[in-house]
């Protein structure tokens, strides 16, 4: 496929120039501003002459388009005047009078119609070449161009009979773009979409097909196949005919589970390997080389295609760069020998030893290659600059290749180029060669999960691996990808007859052995590692030793500075560092990671090398780091939020934010090591701030995005707390995991541990956990129907926060309340509640806990019959848990919404919304939620028309609501009764035939 490329379109409307819509109401802009367009009959004039394409329209064609066969006596007069206005209006030399008729002279660009088509015929050409992602983009701007209905309100049959056209074609656009995003691998996405616009169209049975295709990829197949039963329904009731073709072939597809819908292109044939052509110097080529495919193709591509370069006199030069034992010799000797042919002339090569401790000098290699050539040894001149000479003067019109392995670094490189792009060269190195200019450098990372299993087989053999494919997975994960470890690994089990694959897994497991298992022969990965190790400045060690001791899968800049209590910039320097000696990965700009076996010989070279009061310190200013950070963001989500004041003093300071979306992005891009850090401060000393960390990171559980580490990581501070007896840190981790269990819907775990929670709070005098606890326990009674509980704890919870002075705490428990007011049929209440949430939260910023309140305030007016007013406010709620990452709570809103609709009796609207509220609730995040929505998404399905697809909904509502919720249980059940009454009583007509 080609690559995407940069749309350039015109500015729209243009600037400083007359323009005209017809895509929508009819328009007339100067630039941005707008001017008169006069009568709808005047309108309607102006949109017969847009549409004749600059060809001249007759006074009696212009009457027949706006009064057909009934025109008003003075038809003709009246045409006369309304283009004298609009000439007026346009100005001179715009609209002309030409044979008794008008045409209106346009400059390129001023139509939106014409803009659209070329938009639309652009993404044809993309399309045809192979480039989707720009088809689509284009697609999307000739859509956007629409403003509702094709020349809206204007009156006349030529304005209806256009209207009909227009709207046609925008549907064929919209049709193809909803192709290119299946295409491109949009199946979900597209679903509500799709969702919506067989509701509006049901008839349209392309529509109908990309649903189900849509719902089939998005593993939704019983759905997908109730799809073309309510179509062949609607058709037989309809029109008496059968589905097209097309639409009956794919449904036999999915009843087969055709693997075929899942296709993607087949990759390109890897190239067939040259014959070798001798003499060469080249090191035999790895007989089970494995894998590297793409890069081997763009190696390849660039060697044999300089070779093919007539002239030039720059040399072509190709640098590998990579960790020890990742393979970069391997590599480069494979495509050396792949492009041999493209070199007749010779190949040279030579170890430079850069790895060790005495590197090759150049000199020595210059006079190596110079005897090569068939220079003798009395003719090799004595500097290296004048070997260097001899040696590009005897390359001089030859096509060689080069292959320079272990560089040490670009100085040592430097003298051994040749001076003709016919020669190029291929470097490999533990240094990226950023000081070789031209240089095309090539970062090489560990093996794919594939690749690394693929090697194993081709040395262990197919039975031994065949038998035992899940133990081989673990040894190829537990050598951390990494060829040479790979390869160590299975050279010592095919050598050992007797082992089976298990046997090496379990002696791999051990994180702290690991090392010591990977050796075979002269092989070993840590003596590989050791020779990076010992190249580093000292201050260059420390930072190694140090920065791998967090736990977290990477280290933010920030974070890394904690670690080694330095500044930014003298961090960034050595971190950098780090990564052009390949002992570091810098995967994304400002984060840093291990490669895994490397992480492992670091922690041990930090516990040989480093002091051991350096070692705790480091951890504890990370922890510190951390929690000091996450408090800002807490209070830029959450302001005047009395949860920060509470917390654990630092000692470390942390980022400042200057807007909630950095905030935000932070906490997001550091979820993983944010959780691993307080999973790895489970001792005394860090405990408590490890708790607090969680505490007041709770949104990555609440936002659905980080539910199941969240609660793992809250199991284990929690066990943690209990054993070290102290009843303040206990209480925290306790009212910790409750929140947790709550958002999962698990309500009897989180009864227990607010009850925990409230115990050890009063023991401790923690106040901040008293609250919070009562108002949870007074949640999880709301959420088992026992409202008069619910009532007097959120009552107590409400005072707490209250004495606290801690004001979202109270708007928040008002909300709570005014649910549970809503609950007991006191609608009245619930609004006024409601209403006070609202109000204190929006004096305090614009926050998530506002949308919270709005949400209940949507609700509350839903009840009451207020739709209109429902809706505004929960737009308004969804728009802000958007914009706050709040992922679960938009789908909710979504839910919501949808309930809204169904209630107004705009069952369309609702489907689509129930669509996306699927899209944002996943399984982790509750299954009771998505029952819910389920059971929503199908009585919209139900009213639409759809019974076959709503059945599908319910019953897979009923699979979710079994065990879990007596009420959803039951409503399920009582709809699936009357659908099913409802198609008893709906028989399809038979025999109908597509004309």
């Amino acid at each position: 496929m080609a690559a995407s490329g940069p749309v350039t379109t015109p500015p729209w409307p243009p600037a400083d120039a007359v323009s005209f819509s017809v895509l929508g109401p009819v328009r007339v802009r100067r630039g941005e501003d707008a001017l008169p367009s006069g009568s709808p009959q005047q309108r309607a004039l102006l949109a017969a002459l847009l549409l004749r394409d600059g060809h001249t329209a007759t006074a009696a064609e212009l009457v027949s388009a706006l009064w057909e066969a009934d025109p008003p006596a003075q038809a003709l007069a009246a045409v006369r005047t309304y283009a004298a206005r609009l000439r007026r209006v346009l100005g001179d030399g715009m609209l002309l009078s030409e044979r008794g008729g008008y045409v209106l002279r346009l400059e390129p660009g001023a139509l939106d119609l014409h803009l659209a088509r070329d938009l639309a015929a652009e993404s044809e050409r993309a399309h045809r070449s192979g480039d989707l992602s720009l088809a689509r983009d284009l697609l999307v701007r000739s859509l956007d161009l629409w403003d509702g209905e094709a020349l809206a309100g204007l009156p006349g049959p030529f304005a209806a009979a256009e209207r009909v056209r227009l709207e046609e074609w925008r549907l064929a656009l919209l049709e193809r773009r909803l192709t290119l995003d299946l295409e491109l691998g949009g199946h979900a996405e597209a679903v509500p979409g799709l969702t919506a616009l067989t509701a509006a169209h049901p008839l349209r049975e392309r529509l109908r097909e990309l649903l189900m295709l849509a719902l089939y990829r998005s593993g939704r197949q019983a759905e997908a196949l109730a799809v073309y039963a309510d179509t062949r329904r609607l058709l037989a009731d309809e029109l008496g005919v059968e589905p097209v073709r097309e639409l009956s072939r794919l449904q036999q597809r999915i009843l087969l589970a055709d693997d075929s819908l899942f296709a993607v292109p087949h990759a390109p044939a890897r190239p067939r390997p040259p014959e070798p052509v001798r003499p060469a110097l080249l090191p035999a080529t790895v007989p089970d080389f494995t894998g590297r495919g793409a890069l081997v193709r763009e190696l390849v591509d660039r060697l044999a295609g300089t070779a093919d370069e007539a002239g030039g006199s720059v040399t072509a030069l190709c640098s590998v760069a990579g960790l020890g034992g990742i393979g970069k010799t391997a590599l480069a000797v494979h495509v050396a020998h792949l492009v041999r042919a493209h070199f007749p002339d010779g190949q040279l090569y030579a170890d430079l030893q850069g790895a060790g401790p005495r590197p090759a000098e150049p000199g020595t290699v210059l006079a190596s290659f110079l005897r090569a050539l068939g220079t003798p040894d009395a003719g090799i001149a004595e500097s290296v600059a004048e070997r260097g000479a001899q040696f590009r003067a005897a390359l001089d019109g030859r096509r060689m290749l080069l292959l320079l392995d272990n560089a040490r670094d670009a100085a040592q490189v430097r003298p051994l180029l040749p001076g003709t792009a016919a020669c190029p060269v291929l470097v490999t190195s533990r240094a990226r060669m950023t000081g070789l200019a031209g240089a095309h450098v090539v970062d090489l990372d560990v093996m794919s999960p594939e690749e690394g299993l693929q090697l194993f087989t081709r040395i262990v053999g197919e039975e031994r691996v065949a038998a035992e494919r899940t133990a081989a997975l673990d040894v190829v994960a537990a050598c951390g990808f990494l060829p040479l470890a790979i390869r160590i690994a299975a050279s010592r089990l095919a050598a050992r007859r007797t082992w089976t694959v298990s046997v090496l897994a379990a002696k791999l497991a051990d994180e702290r052995r690991r090392l010591h298992e990977l050796r075979a022969g002269d092989l070993a990965v840590t003596a590989t590692f050791e020779l990076g190790y010992g190249q580093l400045e000292p201050d260059q060690r420390r930072a190694f030793r140090l920065l791998a001791l967090a736990d977290g899968p990477d280290l933010s800049l920030g974070a890394a500075a904690a670690v080694l209590d330095l500044p930014a910039q003298r961090t960034e320097h050595l971190l950098e560092s780090l990564v052009d000696t390949s002992l570091l990965d810098s995967w994304a700009p400002g984060r840093y990671r291990y490669p895994d076996l490397v992480r492992i010989h670091a922690r041990a070279c930090a516990e040989r090398d480093e002091a051991p009061g350096e070692r705790g310190p480091a951890l504890s200013r990370l922890l510190d780091f951390y929690l000091a950070t996450a408090a800002r963001v807490h209070a830029i989500e959450r302001p005047g939020d009395r949860l920060v004041d509470h917390l654990a003093p630092t000692a470390t300071p942390g980022l400042r934010f200057s807007a909630s979306g950095d905030a935000l992005d932070w906490l997001y891009a550091e979820a993983g090591c944010l959780l691993a850090c307080a999973r790895q401060s489970s001792d005394a000393p860090r405990l408590s701030r490890a708790v607090d960390l969680l505490w007041v990171t709770r949104d990555l559980s609440e936002s659905g995005s980080h539910a199941a580490p969240y609660e793992s990581t809250a199991i284990l501070l929690l066990d943690a707390a209990e054993s070290s007896g102290d009843p303040r840190t206990v209480g925290r981790a306790a009212l910790v995991l409750a929140e947790s269990e709550l958002f999962l819907s698990r309500f009897d775990a989180a009864e227990r541990m607010a009850a925990q929670a409230l115990r050890e709070a009063e023991t401790s005098g923690d106040t901040a956990v008293l609250c919070r606890a009562a108002a949870l326990r007074g949640l999880v009674d709301f959420s088992q129907g026992r409202y008069g509980a619910a009532e007097a704890r959120l009552d107590r919870a409400l005072e707490g926060f209250r004495a606290d002075g801690d004001r979202p705490g109270e708007a928040s428990v008002l909300g709570h309340l005014a649910r549970v007011r809503l609950a007991l049929g006191n609608t009245h209440g619930a609004l006024t509640l409601a209403r006070q949430a609202v109000g204190i939260h929006d004096g305090l910023g614009r926050s998530v806990r506002g949308a919270d309140a709005r949400y209940t305030l949507g609700l509350a007016l839903t009840r009451a019959g207020r739709y209109a007013e429902a809706r505004e406010a929960l737009h308004a709620a969804r728009d802000v848990f958007g914009e706050h990452r709040q992922r679960v709570w938009e789908g909710l809103t979504c839910l919501r919404l949808a309930e809204a609709e169904l209630a107004a009796e705009r069952p369309a609207q609702a489907a689509e919304l129930a669509e996306q509220a699927l899209g944002h609730i996943g399984v982790t995040e509750g299954e009771q939620r998505r029952g819910t929505v389920l059971t929503v998404l199908g009585r919209a399905l139900d009213a639409l028309g759809q019974p076959d697809r709503a059945r599908s909904c319910w019953q897979e509502a009923l699979r979710i609501f079994e065990d879990r919720d007596a009420a959803g249980y039951e409503e399920v059940r009582g709809l699936l009764g009357h659908t099913a009454a409802t198609a008893r009583r709906t028989r399809p007509r038979q025999g109908g035939h597509r004309p």
